[in-house]
């Protein structure tokens, strides 16, 4: 499972969706469902030529690990589609090779440096795989070899996927960044950035009477907004210049920083990290559904569990950074490791996980926002068709989803958010030890806090070469 707060994701400025509330009640959280639509022969070649057989030693066995990027909560559907697979598959036994995401980065640490590793590992996001840099496998020979069509992709996704190393995954499930919010905005009337201070004045006198329980927890009844999206400091400064080796922080975060900051502990519409973990605003999960947030910024994945904040809200574009509009993309997909022993048989694998009948399942299981086009038109029509155990429907009318559709274009891709850096784990170190300072510490020198921490960052990334 996702962490809500801590997910370590740049900020490339603040151009992104928005969930807002105008409501309480409880509905049944619900897993997003991905249009049962098959994929065309022209999109993917994912199913083998002809018949396998089993070899003479026994059918090929290919671990799968989970859960360096989620994955705890859908083990069911994980082992449905293990049975689908092996059955369709006799020659190759995949395994599930399962370790709970709290411990699942030294677990996968330990099978690497045994010299076996798992073969496939996912789903996991960009950041997840480039804290292990240099372990992945160029897939590119073997899209090549089985004659896979990707041209069912977007390029801008599929260049996420490419670097110097090759291609190291197929783009699988996507998610752009949002805000839950009463305005119905689309990302191409995002206003300016001040616009989101307009946002925070207006909102109250329409949520006045939604929240009259924690009312008293607000500062003069004033708007909550939970920032569990890119506009945490996720990994401000965490950039690298052209060089590649040197820490830069462009205007843009640093003036959305200072703009965060302020809202923290200035003007007190945006939830400081004590508040946000305290029991009030469900003590370090999603705040949005204490009925006590009006707006939250989060990424589409939160989609699965907006639905426990009630029927009343809306998503909608947060504003542009002077007149530019970036979204912030979180991106999940199945990659194969470069010493895996049946790199083959593990592709097969990764072909029906990724582009084959197992896919559908898996997005469904993850709140995946599909990534082949083909399959994103009628996404959000089966969204709104689900019901729950008593045959409610889950998901408001009206939402505005177009929102999250037209922000692709938008996606920071190169760089991503969750970009490489020069060892990654350290410096991811030191940028949770400013969150947790900016966060919680009111009165500080933004100013001084950039050079700190682009100091600090700097030598990490220099005794790193």
């Amino acid at each position: 499972m996702r962490s809500p707060f801590i997910r370590l994701s740049a900020l490339a400025v603040v151009a992104a969706l928005a969930f807002g509330a105008c409501g309480g009640g409880n509905a049944t959280p619900a897993v997003a469902t991905a249009p049962p639509t098959a994929s065309t022969a022209a999109e993917v070649s994912a199913s083998p030529s002809g018949p396998e057989t089993v070899p003479p030693g026994g059918p090929v066995t290919v671990k799968w690990f989970c859960c360096l990027g989620g994955g705890d909560d859908q083990l069911k559907t994980f082992d449905k589609v293990i049975k689908a697979f092996n059955t369709a598959h006799p020659s190759i036994k995949l395994v599930m090779d399962h370790v709970a995401y709290t411990g699942a980065r030294d677990a996968f640490a330990t099978r690497l440096a045994s010299g076996t590793p798992p073969d496939i590992t996912g789903p996991l996001g960009v950041g997840g795989a480039n804290a292990f840099q240099g372990q992945w496998l160029d897939l590119q020979p073997y899209i090549d070899k089985n004659n896979i069509d990707l041209t069912g992709f977007d390029p801008t996704l599929l260049s996420l996927y490419k670097g110097t190393e090759g291609t190291l995954g197929i783009p699988f499930a996507i998610y752009p960044s949002e805000l839950t919010g009463e305005v119905r905005r689309s990302v191409q009337d995002a206003g300016r950035f001040d616009g989101r201070l307009e946002l925070r004045h207006r909102a109250p006198d329409r949520d006045a009477a939604d929240d009259r329980q924690g009312r008293q927890e607000r500062d003069g009844g004033r708007i909550r907004l939970q920032d569990d999206g890119p506009g945490r400091p996720r990994a401000a400064a965490r950039r690298p210049s052209d060089d590649g080796k040197t820490v830069q922080i462009p205007d843009a975060w640093a003036a959305a920083w200072k703009w965060v900051y302020d809202g923290m502990w200035k003007d007190h519409f945006i939830l400081t990290g004590p508040q946000y973990n305290s029991q009030g605003f469900n003590g370090g999960g999603y705040a949005f559904n204490s009925g006590k947030v009006a707006m939250q910024e989060n990424f589409l994945w939160n989609v699965c569990c907006v639905t426990e904040a009630g029927g009343n809200w809306n998503l909608a574009a947060l504003p542009s950074y002077n007149g530019k509009v970036t979204v912030p993309m979180n991106a999940d997909t199945f990659r194969i490791t470069k010493k895996s022993a049946h790199p083959d048989q593990a592709f097969t694998a990764l072909q029906y996980l990724i582009l084959g009948p197992g896919h559908t399942d898996l997005l469904n299981s993850i709140s995946g926002f599909p990534a082949l086009k083909a399959e994103q038109g009628t996404f959000f029509q089966q969204l709104e068709q689900q019901k729950d155990d008593k045959g409610k429907l889950i998901y408001p009318a009206g939402i505005n989803w177009d929102v999250a559709t037209q922000g692709i274009q938008y996606a920071d891709v190169n760089p991503n958010s969750e970009s490489y850096m020069p060892s990654y784990n350290k410096s991811l170190d030191v940028l949770v030890k400013y969150l947790t300072r900016w966060t919680s510490t009111a009165g500080l020198n933004m100013d001084t806090e950039f050079a700190n921490l682009k100091s600090e960052l700097q030598k990490v990334w220099d005794a790193a070469k």
